[in-house]
């Protein structure tokens, strides 16, 4: 065994520490205060799609061929409902969205501007999703599908694996409830409203 002598193990300690606190230095240059990170991240909410989380962009073709984006709707109370012409439950569903959106389109809100909702298509052809718009009279003006069935991007961004989906969404696009059907929706809605 090697013993160190004390000029010896002194140069070692004094090394040692040496590298040490380069270490220390050099492995955390330009950090912020670990509480100031923490606040900056907790101020803006995460992108996704359960609720308080901020909703993630669409942005699709609409049945004009125009491109339609979920963002130019900011300020409004939003319905963000993916269907289908094919989906049975879907088609069921639309005439409590087609109520919602007549009597939400006149109403007045907290802190947004209006109603508006933004349907997301999971057809495959554009035909049968144009004619299943005008016989169930679902008259707002966003419309949108990439026409890629289950393999829609919309879907997969949304978390969305059966539908009717929905996801309401306030005037900052921060998902304030999903998966509404029939009252359930009037009453999430409610809960924005000032009056009528």
């Amino acid at each position: 065994m090697h013993k160190l002598t004390t000029p010896a193990l002194a140069a070692a300690l004094l090394v040692g520490g040496l590298l040490a606190a380069s270490f220390s230095v050099d492995l955390q240059p330009n950090l912020a205060p670990a509480s100031t990170a923490t606040t900056a991240l907790d101020a803006a909410p995460r992108v996704g799609y359960k609720v308080g989380d901020t909703a993630p962009e669409l942005e699709l073709e609409g049945l004009d061929g125009e491109t339609i984006k979920l963002s130019e709707l900011r300020g409004n109370i939003v319905l963000v409902d993916f269907w289908a012409s094919w989906c049975g439950p879907c088609r069921r569903e639309n005439p409590h969205v087609v109520s919602a959106y007549k009597k939400y389109r006149k109403a007045k809100f907290k802190t947004a501007s209006g109603f508006e909702v933004f349907s997301v298509s999971l057809d495959k052809k554009v035909e049968p999703w144009r004619r299943a718009v005008k016989q169930d009279k679902l008259d707002w003006p966003y419309h949108g599908s990439d026409l890629s069935g289950w393999n829609s991007e919309a879907a997969s961004l949304y978390g969305v694996s059966s539908i009717p989906m929905s996801f309401l969404l306030d005037e900052n696009g921060v998902i304030t409830a999903k998966n509404l059907r029939g009252m359930e929706l009037h009453i999430q809605i409610d809960k924005h409203v000032s009056g009528f």
